[in-house]
């Protein structure tokens, strides 16, 4: 805001000059003393500025608010924008009719493949978006050291973008191990961020007793991977903001909304985390959480409050989260409070979307720095082969429904010490190539309930390195969908018989696309229907997902990085053979 602005605003709200925009006859709510009172509401240089007795106000715009509910805009606090395979401009047009008109974006899977570039293109690419897009700098590049991602970040290269605009704080930091075991190189990381008065994200599953103790100390300040009441009202008590998460492959909140009271409702918030494309333009995106939260029995007001209100207060966006004078005129029409389907977006007193719609959509900007990103060497189908000492093996056991996976146990054929698939059996190999730094790294494991009968399927979206992971009955396949993958600079790929049945590049980091979000989920169902009807993946499972975190070595049990088979819970690379 200019000093102009500044000025107008106060005597806009003093009743000394005309507001740009009023919006009559309106129900509006009240965030802080948690009800609804009737008035019209005065908009000056896109923030409020007052409000003025029912029907009385005026403008030099008048828009009639017909009696319905006018609430603040939603906000996601904490998200990756890459899981929706959208560019930022593609996801800022996706979101914005849903009623989200603030996020807090960790750049986590761009920062693991292009390091700080990764971050300011996404500055960059939202810079000139109706959404408000805000970015924690990634705490975790890589996430372990046992695989290699594109980037490493230290402290020294994280303190460069605190202070930038738009750059709130310090991403997840899921290394709550070293959190809690004082490993210098990770609390330097806090320790930045602790200087600059920044907040600092969390994610630290089943973490209790002394360990979450020394987590908070350390000033970790929210946490999205709570599964419990109990859970929840463990972190509310160390001080910390807890998230209810709906996300397309992680949920969390229904089985947290019965920890949630009036005494600590204010200490949550809602995020989706991952969400695909599919799930926002079925479902929406924040206002399917406050749906959902309304559903299961929480109070509207109480809802719509951790949609709003309680993020800008967690990350010191103290600019908006409530309609009130001098915030940001971010709001809503909602015609009903069981739907939560706005009318009507408004962002910064501007109509940007309505029933639905967006009005203007946001053009993308080129991603210059961060396209390319396929450095794979001394790949050939012979290094896929998989030889084994023993049958009797370890196993990546599938779980539907999340990301954990079981330690799983088999006795499996070889021929010549070599593995060899066995049709009768739901066991397939799985590979994770590695894309960054031409280390021509290859890890190998196995992997039960995917089941796949043919063909080959491969990713280069695969959590958190983003290498490239590739499953399939056969290593001629595998192969092909690879090099495909390479060819295309990132994406995703469905092979059998030695062709490519169909593909989806995403050239931007390997992760993400500019097409638009209808486009990108029309090609995704088709390669979703292809996985399942040409290749029998079973339909209890996302092929592609649930392939992508197989590859995530920090959630249990057992997953696999361009350095083999990881054993999470012992934190260490282990044999295939027991």
């Amino acid at each position: 805001m200019t000093r102009t602005l500044f000025e107008k605003l106060i005597a806009v709200a003093s009743g000394r000059k005309e507001a740009d925009l009023c919006v009559q006859d309106a129900r509006i709510l009240d965030v802080f003393n948690g009800e609804w009172f009737d008035g019209d509401l005065l908009v000056s240089g896109g923030y409020i500025a007052g409000f003025a007795e029912k029907g009385k106000g005026k403008g030099k715009t008048i828009v009639d608010a017909q009696n319905r509910y006018l609430v603040p805009g939603f906000m996601d606090c904490h998200v990756h924008i890459e899981s929706s395979y959208l560019s930022p401009t593609e996801f800022s047009n996706l979101v914005l009719p849903s009623g989200t008109t603030s996020i807090v974006a960790d750049p986590h899977e761009i920062c693991n493949v292009c390091g700080l570039d990764g971050i300011r293109y996404m500055l960059k690419a939202s810079a000139h978006t109706p959404l408000s897009v805000n970015m924690m700098v990634s705490s975790c590049v890589p996430a372990t050291d046992f695989e290699h991602a594109g980037a490493v970040l230290l402290a020294k290269d994280i303190k460069k973008m605190f202070g930038k605009e738009r750059v709130l704080g310090l991403g997840e930091m899921m290394n709550y191990p070293g959190v809690i075991a004082g490993t210098p190189f990770v609390l330097d990381k806090i320790w930045e961020a602790r200087l600059a008065g920044l907040p600092i994200d969390g994610h630290a599953p089943s973490l209790d007793g002394c360990g979450l103790d020394a987590y908070a100390a350390a000033g970790i300040r929210t946490d999205h991977e709570c599964s419990t009441p109990e859970e929840l009202h463990a972190r509310i008590r160390r001080g910390m903001y807890v998230m209810l998460r709906q996300g397309s492959a992680c949920t969390n909140l229904l089985s947290l909304l019965g920890g949630v009271n009036d005494a600590n409702m204010h200490h949550c918030m809602f995020c989706t985390d991952d969400r695909q494309p599919k799930s926002i333009l079925e479902e929406g995106h924040i206002n399917n959480n406050v749906r959902l939260a309304v559903q299961a029995g929480l109070d509207p007001i109480k809802a719509l409050t951790i949609a709003t209100l309680n993020g800008s207060e967690c990350y010191h966006l103290d600019d908006r989260g409530a309609i009130a004078p001098g915030r940001r005129a971010d709001f809503l029409f909602l015609d009903n409070l069981t739907d939560f389907n706005p009318s009507a977006v408004y962002v910064l007193g501007s109509l940007v979307a309505e029933k639905g719609q967006l009005l203007a959509p946001t053009e993308p900007v080129e991603a210059k720095n961060v396209s390319g990103r396929m450095f794979v060497k001394d790949f050939s189908e012979a290094r896929l082969a998989l030889p084994l000492k023993k049958e009797h093996v370890r196993v990546i056991d599938i779980i539907p429904g999340g990301v954990v996976t079981g330690k799983g146990e088999a006795d499996v054929r070889t021929k010549n010490g070599i593995w060899v698939h066995d049709s009768d059996a739901d066991i397939l190999k799985v590979a994770v190539v590695e894309r960054h730094h031409g280390t021509g790294n290859i890890g190998l494991g196995l992997l039960r309930g995917y089941g796949l009968k043919q063909g080959a399927i491969a990713t280069s979206v695969a959590h958190d390195s983003h290498n490239i992971i590739v499953t399939g009955s056969n290593d001629h396949d595998m192969a092909i969908a690879v090099e495909d993958l390479i060819s295309l600079g990132g994406g995703m790929t469905v092979v059998r018989d030695g062709e490519v049945v169909d593909h989806l590049a995403l050239p931007i980091a390997g992760l993400m696309t500019d097409l638009p979000a209808l486009e990108v989920n029309e090609k995704l169902v088709e390669l979703h229907e292809l996985a399942y009807s040409e290749l029998s993946v079973s339909r209890n499972i996302d092929p592609f997902m649930t392939l992508c975190f197989m590859a995530l070595p920090v959630i249990p049990a057992y997953k696999v990085t361009d350095m083999g088979l990881f054993d999470v819970t012992t934190f260490s690379l282990v044999p295939l053979e027991l």
